[in-house]
C-alpha cells in the first residue's frame, strides 16, 4: 500500500552552503551520522566534506587509487567502496584514507554507479559491459553475475548500463539502462520479477549524427519499497546537447502501473538522481545540462511543489533522513540545501 505522509513536504528550496571541488563531483556518499560526505571525482580522487565546519572544504582521502573518473561510491560501516572508468573497485577505509582493497578487473567496460544493500553486506555493480554483478563487502569476492541486458541499441551501437539501487527493505534491485529498461530482480533468487519500459528516455537520431542519447540516469526506491521512481530526459532534437526536458516516471513497480508521467516544461537536462522525501510524502529530482536544477514534487498527485536553479550540473544527492536537507555535487562544486515547508 502506499503510504501518504503527513510529515513535511517542502515548497521552499534555499542554498544554505557551498563548497568547492577540484573536478566534477560525480558520486556522492555519506558518513553514518552525515556530518560529513565523500565525493568521487573526475580527478580520479575521493574526498572528504566535513558539513559540520563554520567553512566547508574538501580534502583528498588518500592516494593509490583509481586511474580515471570515480563514477560510484558506497559505505559501509567504516568502509568506503569505490568504482571507476578504469574498470576497478577499491576498498578504502574511511577515516584513514588507506586502500583495503582492490579488484582491478571488475568489469570489462566503465562502471557506471554502485549501490549498497540496506544491510551493508553487498554492493552491486553496473557498467558499460552490460553486466550486473554483485560482490561481498567483506571479502570483495564477486558472488553472482547477470547479463540480461542487449549489448547493443536497437539501431545497433553499443549500448550503456547506467544505474543500480537496492529496495530499502533489501528484497529488490532495480537497474536501468540507454534504451529506457528497467529490470527490477529478486535479490534471493535473482530472477528478474518485473521489466519497465520507458522509451520516452531514449532518442534516436539517425540523420544528425546517427547516434542517441538519453537513458535512465537515476533510480529511486520508496521508502515503503513499493513505487520506482526512474529518471532520465524526454525526446531530444538535436542529439549533441542535453536539450530535452527532465523527465520522471513513477511506477508501481509490481503490478507495472505507471503512476506518474512528469516532464518539467522549463528547466532540461538529465535528471542524475532521484531520492523518496520521509513517508514518502515528495520525491526529490536533481540534474542538469549546462547548469543545474532541484525539484521536489508532491507524491500525491504528482505536481511539482518547488523547484530551483543549481550552481552546478548535480550528479548525485544524499538528502537526509527527516527530509529537512540534502547536498549535491556536480561540476566542480557542492552545495548544502534547505528543504523548508512554510507556514
Amino acid at each position: 500500500m502506499i503510504q501518504e505522509s503527513s510529515s513535511i513536504v517542502p515548497n521552499i528550496v534555499k542554498v544554505t552552503g557551498s563548497f568547492s571541488l577540484p573536478g566534477i563531483g560525480l558520486c556522492l556518499t555519506p558518513a553514518e551520522d552525515r556530518s560529513q560526505i565523500y565525493t568521487g571525482l573526475s580527478d580520479y580522487s575521493v574526498y572528504r566534506t566535513q558539513l559540520t565546519a563554520e567553512k566547508l572544504e574538501s580534502v583528498s582521502l588518500g592516494t593509490g587509487g583509481h586511474s580515471s573518473y570515480v563514477t560510484g561510491l558506497v559505505r559501509s560501516g567504516q568502509t568506503l567502496i569505490s568504482g571507476s572508468y578504469d574498470c576497478s573497485l577499491i576498498w578504502w577505509n574511511s577515516g584513514t584514507g588507506e586502500v583495503l582493497r582492490k579488484v582491478t578487473d571488475a568489469h570489462a567496460k566503465w562502471i557506471r554507479k554502485l549501490a549498497v544493500s540496506p544491510d551493508g553486506t553487498r554492493v552491486a555493480s553496473v557498467a558499460d559491459d552490460m553486466q550486473t554483478k554483485i560482490w561481498d563487502v567483506s571479502t570483495g569476492e564477486c558472488i553472482a553475475t547477470y547479463g540480461d541486458y542487449e549489448t547493443t541499441t536497437p539501431h545497433g551501437f553499443p549500448s550503456m548500463l547506467y544505474t543500480v539501487t537496492y529496495s530499502p527493505d533489501g528484497k529488490w534491485l532495480a537497474t536501468g539502462d540507454k534504451t529506457g529498461r528497467v529490470l527490477i530482480r529478486d535479490v534471493s533468487t535473482g530472477h528478474i520479477a518485473v521489466t519497465l519500459e520507458t522509451p520516452v528516455m531514449y532518442t534516436w537520431d539517425p540523420k544528425a549524427r546517427r547516434h542517441s542519447i538519453g537513458g535512465i540516469r537515476s533510480l529511486a526506491f520508496s521508502a515503503d519499497s513499493t513505487q520506482l521512481a526512474v529518471g532520465g530526459m524526454g525526446k531530444v532534437g538535436n542529439i549533441d546537447h542535453l536539450e530535452g526536458h527532465s523527465r520522471i516516471e513513477v511506477f508501481r513497480w509490481q503490478s507495472a502501473e505507471r503512476r506518474y508521467e512528469i516532464e518539467d516544461g522549463k528547466l532540461k537536462g538529465l535528471v542524475e538522481a532521484l531520492r523518496f522525501g520521509a513517508g514518502d510524502g515528495f520525491l526529490v529530482a536533481a540534474g542538469g545540462d549546462n547548469s543545474g536544477f532541484v525539484s521536489v514534487y508532491n507524491m500525491a498527485d504528482g505536481k511539482l511543489l518547488v523547484q530551483d536553479k543549481a550552481p552546478m550540473h548535480v550528479h548525485d544527492i544524499d538528502l537526509n533522513a527527516d527530509g529537512r536537507s540534502l547536498t549535491a555535487v556536480g561540476h566542480h562544486q557542492g552545495v548544502v540545501v534547505s528543504l523548508v515547508e512554510s507556514a
